[in-house]
């Protein structure tokens, strides 16, 4: 009976083979079967070897790291645009090592111009690891190292960036990107790509490669941004098959699907262009959407306050007041409702049956009485918030609640308002941000 040390314990390992003692050095691991050892050698491969070979066992303080030989650059053609690669996480710029089936980012120069080749006549690429995060995860905190790293890509003369994102929160950091970009009326530097992939680079339905190439396209030979619409896009497979890739506006693009290549789609506007993947490489077709004039360039981002809280609840059968009651006392700095249909809430007792909407609507009014923050979208997606049609919106109005009129999804109107509240200027002036196109999410021409 061998005397095996417990599950990642560092150990050296000498057996007897047909052609002499042989040491083995890993980590020790459950045994694969009966009366076996199991080690994880240096360069991810398991090994495991019957008791009967088993000469000694000797626990040691770590086990030496593989040694890597350092692949020579890939030579890049300085005349082309410079084009930084910012990874946030997400399949698209992953590999799976099949020794040890672990996913890892593949985000060196090196190994994105060996895995998508097509990008050396593109562009100069730098790789920039921000992290490698599920897009769940993202926080304030990473919009505004996003913002940071676009910042000092454009100090450095890049003509544009991508940030590649997990798809599931991709939306919500493009509007990070425009409204800390473009939120007080200027413009970025150069362009601003947020690109994912749906398919995991593995699997032959992989968008990852199309995708990115069409994100880095646009980010080195795209239009320059005029700081509406544009400050951000997201570019990603316009259909189920290969071949073109839509150009979002990154302050109203929502995921619409949990799995399908296309799942983004633009909200109450139309995309601004598409690149094609043709037999000649990829090409930009313009939109029909009504061009502006550029705004003055923004020296720097503005960037999120990351101590803003912001409460959201859903306007349902299930919204009771304690749950409001318990943001406003935690001092929450505003309460974002996903109203019903033209922007509702559960706050009438027509049958006086429903006490708890009684006192919600009593607890809204009393804290934009005292100055409160509260403001309601609505959950339909598509269509403007529109509280003049009906007694109960016009009844919104007068208690204090904001968002009449607005065009702007859920996912950017919750960063307008945590944008709005980092600018530190009160209650009215959110109310006045809100019913203005900061950015391009309440457009003039929108989609009826």
């Amino acid at each position: 009976m061998v005397d095996w040390p417990d599950p990642g314990t560092p150990v050296k390992l000498t057996v007897k083979t047909w052609a002499g003692l042989a040491e083995h050095t890993g980590l020790a691991l459950p045994p694969a079967g009966p009366k076996l050892v199991t080690l994880k050698l240096v360069n991810g491969y398991n090994i495991s070897f019957p008791h009967s070979y088993v000469e000694s066992v000797e626990e040691i303080d770590e086990v030496p790291a593989a040694e890597e030989e350092a692949e020579p650059d890939i030579e890049q053609d300085d005349s082309l645009p410079l084009v930084h690669l910012l990874h946030t996480g997400g399949t698209i710029a992953s590999k799976v090592d099949y020794r040890t089936g672990a996913v890892s980012a593949r985000f060196t120069p090196n190994e994105l111009l060996d895995a998508v080749p097509e990008l050396r006549s593109i562009a100069r690429i730098r790789a920039v690891n921000l992290g490698s995060m599920w897009s769940d995860d993202i926080r304030p905190r990473h919009w505004n190292r996003m913002l940071q790293a676009t910042s000092e890509a454009f100090a450095e003369g890049a003509a544009g960036v991508v940030i590649t994102h997990g798809t599931d929160t991709l939306h919500i950091s493009a509007a990070a990107m425009s409204y800390g970009w473009a939120g007080r009326g200027g413009r970025p530097p150069g362009r601003i790509v947020l690109t994912g992939s749906q398919r995991s680079p593995d699997r032959g339905s992989s968008d990852a490669a199309e995708n990115l190439i069409s994100a880095v396209h646009w980010a080195a030979n795209g239009p320059e941004p005029t700081g509406y619409r544009d400050s951000s896009v997201v570019v990603l497979h316009a259909g189920s098959s290969d071949g073109s890739c839509s150009v979002l506006p990154g302050c109203a693009t929502r995921k619409y699907h949990s799995s399908r290549r296309d799942a983004f789609k633009p909200i109450n506007q139309e995309p601004i262009a598409h690149v094609k993947i043709g037999p000649d490489g990829p090409s930009i077709e313009m939109g029909d959407a009504v061009g502006f004039d550029a705004r003055p360039e923004a020296i720097s981002p503005m960037m999120f306050d990351e101590s803003t809280r912001i409460a959201q609840f859903i306007a349902d059968a299930h919204l009771h007041p304690d749950l409001v009651e318990a943001a406003i006392d935690a001092d929450y700095d505003a309460l974002l409702f996903h109203g019903t249909g033209l922007g509702h809430l559960p706050i009438a007792d027509p049958q006086e049956d429903s006490p708890e909407n009684t006192r919600l609507r009593i607890m809204l009014a009393d804290h934009c009485a005292a100055g409160g923050v509260v403001v309601v979208v609505t959950q339909t997606i598509h269509g403007p918030v529109h509280m003049d049609v009906y007694d109960k919106g016009r009844d919104q109005q007068e208690m204090g609640i904001i968002g009449h009129g607005s065009l702007c999804p859920p996912s950017s109107a919750l960063v307008k308002l945590h944008h709005l509240l980092s600018r530190d200027e009160g209650r009215d002036a959110v109310a006045e941000g809100w019913e203005s196109d900061l950015v391009g999410e309440n457009p003039p021409d929108a989609l009826s």
